[in-house]
């Protein structure tokens, strides 16, 4: 497989973002332990700028930008959270930012997207595709074009949560065995995998998915890049990609130990676990990782297990309705 980002680029993100993005705790909780008779430790990404993991890529491409072209601004699609880092990102680099966005995103990701001041282009979802939306947006204005995953940088802006998991969980004098990913596009776990596993090549890597989702999990079976059959729909808006990315699936191929599915009904219950027992806000996309380890899911063994809790960025009225076990 030809290197399509290293451990370096990723040492090299960690410094670009370094005093910018937030190094998340790595939690550990008695009550997790228990329920999944082994020690977990939970990487929170809801306590990164804006919510979620995102904002480490998107400051890390934003910031490569050339002075000249900062201009014409930068122009990504998005569900919400790519949508959100990107805001930020610009902000902070002071520069134009334009987001292509479901007209059914969560209305708190569109309202937290406006506020960082983006401008914000809808589109359906069923009929549209962002993808072409955006290219010509980015086209028209000579604008910067911000994938969500598809981008090394970006790519190696999310593998410093792997980075970072690992000098933390040494910190406290444990070696992880394990680690859940969730996986849309897979630029996160792509990221978090090259980077666990050029220090530690021992460790094991699962992507996981919401069911009828699970492209990346159907395409590591064969090897080759699977979509995403219509007619599912899931809770689980931050990882609706159509299929697994052109350049982070190569690396996921290579990396991954497997691919693990969850079911809605597992995530609604593993959201509630991590309000009631862990007192975290996780948002759906968020909680795929911990459902998997509450359920079984990962190889069974005694060795540490780390999760990453990717994001915490839900609905008021759609959290509050899973909590109360209304939906």
């Amino acid at each position: 497989m030809s290197q399509i980002i290293t451990a370096a680029d990723i040492a090299d993100a960690a410094e670009t973002i370094r005093g910018v993005a937030v190094r998340t705790p790595l939690l550990e909780f008695m009550p997790l332990n228990a329920a999944v008779k082994r020690r977990v430790l939970v990487k929170f990404e809801g306590a990164q700028h804006t919510g979620s993991f995102k904002f480490r890529g998107a400051y890390n491409r934003l910031s490569r930008i050339e002075e000249t072209r900062r201009g014409a601004g930068v122009v990504a699609w998005s569900s919400g959270n790519h949508a959100q880092g990107v805001a930020a990102a610009a902000r902070m680099l002071k520069m134009r930012a334009t987001i292509v966005m479901p007209s059914d995103a969560p209305a708190v990701k569109l309202a937290n997207t406006r506020a960082l001041g983006a401008e914000i282009v809808s589109y359906d979802r069923q009929s549209e595709s962002r993808e072409e939306i955006a290219t010509a947006i980015a086209r028209n204005r000579g604008a910067v074009l911000v994938p969500s995953f598809d981008d090394p940088f970006i790519m190696a802006g999310q593998g410093t949560v792997g980075l970072e998991i690992m000098q933390q969980s040494r910190e406290i004098g444990l070696d992880i065995e394990s680690v859940l990913v969730c996986c849309g596009g897979g630029g996160l776990v792509s990221g978090v995998a090259t980077a666990v596993k050029d220090l530690d090549s021992g460790v094991s890597i699962y992507s996981v998915e919401p069911e009828g989702f699970d492209d990346t999990a159907r395409s590591l079976v064969t090897g080759k890049r699977e979509s995403v059959k219509t007619g599912f729909q899931s809770i689980c808006d931050a990882l609706l990609a159509p299929m697994p990315g052109e350049i982070t699936f190569p690396v996921n191929r290579h990396l991954l130990s497997g691919g693990l599915v969850v079911s809605d009904a597992q995530v609604k219950e593993a959201m509630r676990f991590a309000f009631e027992k862990l007192k975290l806000v996780v948002e759906p996309g968020g909680a795929v990782a911990l459902a998997a380890a509450l359920n079984g899911l990962a190889p069974v063994s005694e060795g540490p297990l780390a999760i990453v809790v990717s994001g915490s960025n839900v609905d008021p009225e759609m959290y509050a309705a899973i909590i109360a076990q209304a939906i």
